[in-house]
C-alpha cells in the first residue's frame, strides 16, 4: 500500500514542530498534525510565563533549519541553600562560551517554529487532525485521524506527556511522584537580574529565579508540597512578593510586582520503550517526562530529534533504519537524567545535619576545582561527552 507522507510527526508543541523541520531539512517528506496551535500563556509584565532554558547545544540545533528565536541569555548561575555555608557560582567564562544557555518564551518559540513548517516546502501542516485510531504493519503506519485516513512510513509520536499514540502502542510507563507540585509565574524585581540564574534551595524545595529580555522581570518556577503551592497561588501579591524575596535572600532586591500563578504536579515518567513499534517513535514528554530542576526536558526532547535525524537513512525507507538502537540509546540518558534529579532532590531535601556537613563540604570542593565545574557546565550545556555520545 503507498504511503501518503513519509514521515507523520504527531504533536506540534516545540520538540515536535522542531523535530518535523529537522527531518524535513534531511529531505524527507513531513506531515505535522496537531489539534491545536499551541496557546500562548498570559504576559501582564511584559514576559511570558512560560519559559524553557535552552542550552547551546539545542540553539545550534535549531539554528540547523531557522528554528531558533531570541532569548534572554544568561551568563551566570547562583546556586545556594537555606541551611548551607557553601555556594557555587557557574560562569560563562569559566566554561570557555559566551553564554550558559537562554530563557525563551514557550510561546513566542512555538509561533516561530510554526511560521518556518507552515513555509517549508517538504512540511504539511494539518490543524484539528487528533489521532483515534492506529495500525502499523511491515511496510508502513494507518492513523486513523478526525479528519480522515494517514498512512505513513514513520510515526513520531510528540503529542506530550499523555500522549495518544503510545496509549495506542500499548507502551506502559513508570511513574514516580516526586510529592511536589511547581509554582510558576513572573515576578519584577528592584534591581536587574544582568543575566544571572538564581536557585536556592530551600528544605520545602528548590526556587529558580530566571532571567527574561525584560532587565527587571524574572521567571519563577518554585517546587514546593502541593499544598503550600496551592496555598501560595491564593495569595495577595504583597504577600506573595515578600515570600519570594525573602526566600531568595533579596538576591534582587524588593521584589514589586507578580504575574498570575500556575501550579502543576510534578511526576517524572518514562516509558518503558521509545521504540512503541518499529515504525513508531516516541520523542519529548512521550517518552519521558523529568523534574524541571535542571531545564533539562525540552532540551532532551531536541537531544531526541537530533538522534533520530542521525539514524535517518540518506533516502528510502526511513523505517528500515536502526530505530531499536536509537530508542535503547536515549532511554538510558533519560534513565541517567532522571536518576539524577531524585539524587539531587533527596540530598536537598534530607534534614540531617550529618547530610548538611557532607553536602556543604561537596559544594565546597566543586566550587574549588575549575575541572570538575567546567565538566558540570559542559554537561549541563549539552556539550559534554556524555551528552554527546546519546545523539
Amino acid at each position: 500500500m503507498s504511503v501518503d507522507t513519509t514521515v507523520c510527526v504527531v504533536g506540534g508543541g516545540l520538540n515536535g514542530a522542531a523535530a518535523a523541520l529537522a527531518v524535513a531539512e534531511a529531505g524527507f517528506d513531513v506531515t505535522l498534525i496537531d489539534r491545536h496551535k499551541p496557546a500562548r500563556t498570559p504576559a501582564s509584565l511584559g514576559v511570558e510565563i512560560r519559559n524553557v532554558a535552552l542550552s547551546p547545544a539545542s540553539r545550534a540545533f535549531l539554528e540547523t533549519f531557522g528554528g531558533w528565536a531570541d532569548g534572554a541569555p544568561y551568563r551566570a548561575m547562583r546556586v545556594w541553600e537555606e541551611f548551607g555555608t557553601a555556594s557555587l557560582t557557574f560562569t560563562a567564562e569559566e566554561a570557555g562560551v559566551a553564554e550558559l544557555g537562554w530563557i525563551v518564551e514557550v510561546g513566542a518559540l512555538n509561533d516561530h517554529l510554526w511560521e518556518c513548517a507552515l513555509a517549508h516546502p517538504r512540511v504539511d501542516v494539518r490543524v484539528g487532525a487528533g489521532v483515534a485510531g492506529m495500525k502499523a504493519d511491515e511496510h508502513g503506519v494507518d492513523l486513523t485521524l478526525e479528519t480522515g485516513q494517514l498512512r505513513a512510513s514513520l510515526v513520531v509520536a510528540a503529542d506530550g506527556a499523555r500522549s495518544r499514540v503510545r496509549e495506542l502502542a500499548g507502551v506502559r510507563c513508570r511513574y514516580s511522584d516526586t510529592g511536589h507540585a511547581a509554582l510558576v509565574t513572573t515576578v519584577k524585581t528592584e534591581h536587574p537580574h544582568e543575566g544571572v540564574a538564581y536557585q536556592r534551595f530551600l528544605r520545602s524545595g528548590p526556587l529558580a529565579l530566571l532571567p527574561s529580555l525584560e532587565d527587571h522581570v524574572s521567571s519563577v518556577v518554585w517546587s514546593q508540597p502541593p499544598e503550600a503551592a496551592a496555598d501560595r497561588a491564593e495569595l495577595d501579591d504583597a504577600v506573595f512578593c515578600a515570600q519570594i524575596e525573602q526566600a531568595i535572600e533579596s538576591a534582587l532586591g524588593t521584589v514589586q510586582a507578580a504575574d498570575a500563578r500556575f501550579v502543576f504536579p510534578l511526576k517524572q515518567q518514562l516509558a518503558e520503550r521509545f521504540d512503541a513499534d518499529p515504525r513508531v517513535l516516541l520523542l519529548g514528554d512521550a517518552a519521558r517526562v523529568v523534574h524541571p530542576l535542571a531545564g533539562l526536558g525540552v532540551n532532551l526532547g531536541f537531544e531526541d530529534a537530533q538522534a533520530l535525524i542521525s539514524a535517518l537513512p540518506n533516502s528510502g525507507d526511513p523505517g528500515l533504519a536502526d530505530w531499536r538502537a536509537f530508542a535503547r540509546r536515549r532511554r538510558i540518558r533519560s534513565q541517567s537524567v532522571q536518576s539524577l534529579m531524585d539524587g539531587l532532590r533527596r540530598a536537598y531535601g534530607n534534614n540531617s545535619p550529618w547530610l548538611d556537613l557532607a553536602r556543604n563540604m561537596g559544594v565546597r570542593a566543586v566550587s574549588g576545582s575549575a575541572l570538575i565545574k567546567r565538566q558540570i557546565m559542559q554537561e549541563a550545556m549539552g556539550l559534554g561527552p556524555i551528552a554527546r555520545s546519546s545523539r
